[in-house]
């Protein structure tokens, strides 16, 4: 059976637990008072049909796919299998898509061969995980609907039960950055015992297609992709996104009529909703040639259309939103008797916005800007459509530049060997941007508890 219909057929169980145990609950109510409401004793019965099920086939999701394998490398048909593992690996992956899809062709002989096997224990596994998965929703439902009685807590057990279930759903979240973090540093520590870290950190020289054997280090030094990254990101996309996202918060919440507002909000926001692929398109189609003609038009004759302002000038238009969103929200929780106050006092709306609600709001502002910048030097879409790969180090914004995210895709996007310094350096980049867009959420986040402790 598929995964998808035992899935389905799960949870039509745990509906038929829960309206037998309901519907008994309801019956045992019209004859003595019930401590927990007919629906949670229903519901108490649902998550034990439920819930040891889908944990057994998560469990068995990974297991199955390893006994699968053990099974048809025992099979005699796979005594000729070659003993490298990539070339081994690659035969059985090609021999379990035949035999999930017998209309492929094969490009291996060995694999056509394998897929009979592998067919045949696939379907044995199938059913066998089926089997004890309709075992223990049946058993876990017929346990729980015999508990079912006036006195009983469901409500107290459906309660813990749903506690259990957010809190495994906030683990799973915290346990997905801590693997990000341990995969990065893992592979980091293999780069950083053949590339000193100093070498990587501080050098300004970074060519990873010619890597020197003896001196790895010379030619992977990460200061030019540091800087194209801070000028991009946090220097010309910022310029854009900081000033026309302050402007328009300050215009919506107080300068713009409640219709206008509902209008030209939503408007704005959509800029966050639109794919960054459509903005390197429109970076690398539109706003490159155009800077290009511009550069050449001033005098610059060798102008590039990859150039760092092309990337950074999109980049801010998609930062925008961030930023207008999160001072609007500032500039929203300031108490209004500061603002009422100062114009009580005469002052103008201009000179209130100025020196009375901006100066409140600043500590919510500049976290917004601290999250904008964060989002923008992890950006690839349009630094990879939009920036160039060369690695300099110049405050032209006409000239070519690259960034960290780039070159991470360029480095994982060929034929090197994956323990080279060269594809291993993409690890080293991930866990130094990993790092600092860390640090700039913490800064952000202690910024904006500081401002609600000081105005709620």
């Amino acid at each position: 059976m598929s995964g998808s219909a035992l899935f389905f057929l799960v949870l039509g169980l745990a509906l038929i637990g829960w309206l037998t145990a309901r519907a008994r609950a309801v019956r045992l109510g019209g004859a003595t008072r019930l401590h927990s409401l007919p629906g949670q004793h229903g519901w108490y019965v649902a998550m034990w049909v439920a819930i040891p099920a889908f944990v057994f086939l998560a469990a068995w999701g990974w297991i199955s796919p390893q006994l699968v394998r053990e099974g048809v490398l025992a099979s005699p048909q796979a005594a000729s299998l070659p003993a490298f593992a990539f070339e081994r690996s690659a035969i059985l992956a090609e021999a379990r898509a035949i035999a999930r899809n017998p209309d492929l062709g094969a490009f291996n002989p060995q694999a056509e061969v394998l897929a009979p096997i592998y067919r045949t224990y696939l379907t044995r596994y199938a059913w066998i995980g089926t089997g004890i998965a309709l075992i223990l929703a049946l058993a876990g439902g017929l346990y729980a609907f015999s508990r079912i009685a006036a006195p009983f807590r469901a409500r107290g057990h459906v309660e813990r039960g749903v506690m259990l279930i957010l809190l495994v759903a906030s683990l799973i979240a915290i346990l997905t950055t801590l693997g990000i973090f341990g995969s990065l540093l893992v592979e980091s520590a293999r780069f950083f015992s053949i590339v000193p870290v100093a070498d990587f950190l501080l050098g300004t020289h970074w060519s990873p297609q010619g890597v020197g054997v003896a001196h790895p280090g010379r030619d992977l030094g990460a200061v030019p992709l540091f800087w194209g990254t801070f000028f991009i990101g946090a220097v010309i996309a910022m310029a854009v996104a900081i000033p026309f996202g302050l402007m328009s918060a300050v215009y919506l919440t107080q300068y713009a009529a409640p219709a206008v507002r509902r209008w030209v909000k939503p408007m704005l926001e959509i800029l966050a909703g639109v794919p960054t692929v459509v903005y390197g398109y429109f970076a690398a189609l539109t706003v490159g040639p155009a800077i290009r003609q511009f550069a050449v038009a001033l005098g610059m004759p060798y102008a590039s259309s990859e150039s760092a302002l092309a990337a950074g000038l999109v980049m801010g238009v998609m930062i925008i939103p961030f930023v207008s969103s999160m001072a609007d929200d500032a500039l929203a929780a300031v108490p209004a008797a500061m603002r009422d106050g100062s114009l009580a006092m005469g002052a103008t709306k201009s000179e209130t916005i100025a020196r009375v609600l901006m100066p409140a709001a600043l500590p919510g502002v500049v976290a917004g800007i601290l999250l904008a910048v964060s989002r923008a030097i992890g950006e690839t879409m349009i630094v990879v459509m939009a920036a160039s790969g060369a690695a300099t180090i110049s405050l032209n914004p006409f000239d070519s530049a690259t960034t960290v995210t780039k070159q991470i895709v360029d480095l994982l996007t060929g034929e090197a060997a994956f323990d080279s310094p060269k594809t291993l350096a993409a690890f080293a980049l991930g866990l130094t941007l990993f790092v600092i867009t860390f640090l700039l959420n913490i800064v952000a986040l202690r910024v904006v508890k500081k401002y609600r402790e000081a105005y709620e």
